[in-house]
């Protein structure tokens, strides 16, 4: 436990944090909570929250024994997550669409805004990448600073809309877009690296 607390570093908690901010993106997806409002669709921001986060932390904390029984380690894990992240900073930037979700939309509060929008495929890949580079309270700790901003958002979605126009939001996804891209490709190369040295030492 002592050695759990002493491993915190602010820049690892910061840089963590920003790397699932930029894949959260609940900025970006606010117009898509806003139409399901306009639908009549419930949007409970604390049932949200709270789904997102538990299952975002389920899937961390049972990472390890899922990556043991595949027979993966972390680092080819964070390979596969740097491609998926880079897809979607191309997403982000191009405006085309790579990921589909052709689930139920009936479920507002878990799918598909906790599920695929909040704790979607690319945040889950992305928590356990992280392993790789950051200690478990810095990750923690970032995945539990944008559970609040996204609580945040959620439950002031009026203001959002009236503060943020549609074209600071598409200006913020291109600038999240970017900075998702770099992070992608330090993920890939670094983790690359690692993989190959290991390889070649066999």
């Amino acid at each position: 436990m002592r050695e759990f607390f002493a491993a915190f570093n602010v820049k690892e908690v910061f840089s963590a944090f920003l790397i699932l901010f930029a894949i959260i993106d609940i900025i970006g997806s606010t117009p898509i909570v806003l139409d399901l409002k306009a639908k009549g669709k419930h949007v409970s921001p604390m049932k949200c929250t709270a789904g997102a986060f538990i299952l975002l932390l389920g899937f961390y904390v049972g990472s390890d024994a899922v990556l043991r029984f595949f027979n993966i380690d972390i680092n080819s894990f964070a390979v596969a997550g740097g491609l998926l992240l880079f897809l979607m900073a191309i997403e982000m930037l191009l405006d085309i669409e790579i990921f589909k979700y052709n689930g139920p939309a009936a479920e507002a509060s878990f799918v598909p805004l906790v599920f695929p929008l909040i704790a979607g495929a690319g945040a889950l890949t992305t928590i356990i990448s992280l392993k790789a580079d950051y200690a478990d309270i810095n990750i923690l700790l970032g995945l539990v600073l944008n559970m609040v901003w996204v609580y945040v958002v959620l439950a002031s979605l009026d203001k959002v809309q009236k503060v943020l126009p549609p074209t600071a939001l598409y200006i913020l996804r291109k600038f999240f877009g970017v900075m998702l891209l770099a992070i992608a490709i330090g993920m890939f190369t670094s983790n690359l690296t690692i993989l190959v040295h290991t390889i070649t030492q066999q």
